[in-house]
């Protein structure tokens, strides 16, 4: 996953095609044809929509393009925010991008399956 620190974020996308999502659309009501990158926002630490958006783009409806996280990002959330389909995420102002990474880094793999990796880790091997 990349990180993105709060001040090197821009808003305007840069030769690509960017669609941004309230936390509260539906991503199976929007085309996604031509979109290259999909901004969610996490407004504040309790709300957790976005991941289930995340989740629905890269399971349910196929999306391979990149889905940047965005708003109010903390470095505990990182993790789950890699399984749940993200890419990258720009991380809250006050948020350390080293300790981000560190956080990030801490598990290699998982025994569940999830958005990215859909087979549990024991099937794997199989």
């Amino acid at each position: 996953m990349k990180l993105i620190a709060a001040s090197a974020h821009s808003t305007a996308p840069q030769g690509q095609n960017v669609l941004e999502l309230a936390n509260d659309a539906d991503p199976r009501a929007v085309s996604l044809a031509g979109v290259d990158r999909i901004d969610l926002q996490f407004p504040k630490f309790t709300d957790g929509r976005a991941f289930s958006q995340a989740f629905l783009l890269r399971r349910r409806l196929g999306f391979t393009g990149e889905i940047r996280a965005t708003g109010n990002v903390l470095a505990d959330q990182l993790q789950q925010m890699a399984r749940s389909g993200f890419t990258s995420a720009v991380l809250r102002a006050d948020q350390d991008l080293a300790i981000a990474e560190r956080q990030l880094a801490r598990y290699a793999e998982f025994y569940q399956g999830d958005a990215v990796q859909a087979k549990p880790h024991f099937l794997k091997a199989a």
